[in-house]
């Protein structure tokens, strides 16, 4: 530090050049201020410091990033399972392996064209669950679980199968593994009701009858599962492959509407112009009751929808399937119904309704319809097949609205009632 006083007072007498390291002094000498030790010391601390913060918050930031990385890594290797709704427990592959035991082929209840479905039971509680094994490297089954997850996880019907959960990961073999988890259906399968086994073989096969009755409100609960997913849906939907296997049964027999594997969305309220990003262009149903449009090229549409329905009022009540031996050439189930109306109805129906009719094997139902005089029985019978065939009919523009037809069978069921 250059001192004030003495020699040094007089700057124009004195001399510093070549002292690059001095200090304070007078002005006119032009020198930096001096700083006292305990400031360096000062800012050298702080410096430090700051040091000290930055590579502190960087460590901090490069643990939280590799432990990230650490817990996506075993994310990966685990199954994965994610729960269709908040209030379903997530379910691992481990529970389902469980719940099956082992998918064992005695709980196998039904094998489809994308994958095999098996009776669970939950330990813990003991509900019993169906569950979907998604047969993966068959072409389309991906999609076809993308499809059913995507079209019911938003919407809600007494008449719709409910999802309670889906798993999607990975086996103990390493290999991909997704599987869907519904309700159980306690009485089986349409399909088994209208054409049981000769020999059963499975625990829940049918060993009553569907009579009219029951038929009737099966076919309002279908109808009306239609109408809804048609027109009251924010995006509407056509279900492309409804037939009786995919119509089941809970205990009190009310009909549930299940496997949306194909279904498609329809964008727009005013045309049909499909979506069809979640399912497979080339599948569109199931032969018989596809409606012919399909095979020709044309979009699905309501119309389609309707074809279907169409198709299985008829086999319900003449117990017949369209794929039957007996329907060939040009011979259909459809057009075999509208030979024979209105005449012939009671020799194209059903003979288990039939009996019901002659023997009076329904005791709680009304008397007054199975009277061979009033022809009740009869009218309704022609009510219904005229139903059918105005669904099924070739042409799109000329079937019945499926609001329509749940109407008409609605006055069907009053008047069996009344």
């Amino acid at each position: 530090m250059l001192p004030r006083e003495g020699v040094f007072k007089n700057a124009t007498m004195t001399s510093i050049i070549g002292n690059n390291e001095l200090c304070g002094g007078l002005p006119a000498y032009h020198l930096p201020k001096c700083i006292s030790k305990s400031s360096k010391r000062s800012k050298i601390h702080i410096s430090v410091l700051s040091a000290c913060v930055i590579f502190g918050i960087l460590g901090v930031a490069l643990t939280i990033v590799f432990l990230y990385f650490c817990w996506l890594k075993k994310k990966v290797k685990e199954p994965i399972s994610t729960s269709m709704e908040d209030s379903c427990p997530n379910i691992s592959y481990r529970t389902l392996l469980k719940a099956t035991n082992g998918f064992s082929s005695m709980n196998l209840i039904g094998v489809g064209s994308f994958g095999s479905i098996y009776k669970g039971i939950f330990e813990e509680n003991g509900i019993a669950i169906a569950v979907k094994v998604l047969h993966l490297m068959h072409r389309g089954a991906l999609k076809s679980f993308l499809a059913e997850c995507e079209v019911l996880k938003n919407i809600k019907h007494r008449n719709l199968l409910k999802i309670l959960t889906v798993c999607s990961g990975i086996d103990y073999q390493q290999n991909d593994f997704k599987a869907i988890v519904y309700e159980y259906m306690e009485n089986g399968s349409l399909k088994r009701w209208l054409h049981p086994n000769p020999t059963p073989s499975y625990t829940n096969e049918p060993t009553q009858k569907l009579n009219f009755f029951r038929r009737i409100n099966i076919a309002i609960g279908v109808a009306s599962t239609l109408d809804y997913i048609h027109h009251q849906c924010h995006i509407p939907i056509v279900h492309c492959d409804l037939k009786p296997s995919n119509i089941l049964f809970d205990t009190e027999m009310v009909a549930h509407v299940g496997d949306f594997g194909l279904a498609k969305f329809l964008l727009g309220s005013s045309t049909d112009t499909v979506a069809n990003q979640m399912s497979s262009m080339g599948i569109r149903g199931t032969i018989g009751y596809a409606p012919p449009e399909y095979a020709m090229g044309c979009k699905v549409s309501r119309e389609g929808g309707v074809y279907s329905y169409g198709i299985l009022l008829l086999e319900m009540f003449t117990g017949l399937s369209p794929n039957d031996d007996i329907f060939r050439d040009n011979l259909t189930l459809h057009s075999f119904v509208a030979e024979a109306l209105p005449e012939q109805v009671l020799e194209i129906t059903d003979h288990i309704l039939l009996q019901e009719r002659e023997n009076y094997l329904s005791p709680n139902s009304p008397q007054h319809w199975l009277s061979e005089s009033d022809g009740i029985f009869q009218e309704c019978l022609v009510t219904v097949y005229n139903i059918g065939v105005s669904c099924s009919d070739e042409v799109p523009g000329r079937r019945l609205s499926i609001s329509g037809v749940a109407n008409q069978l609605q006055k069907i069921r009053e008047k069996l009632y009344a």
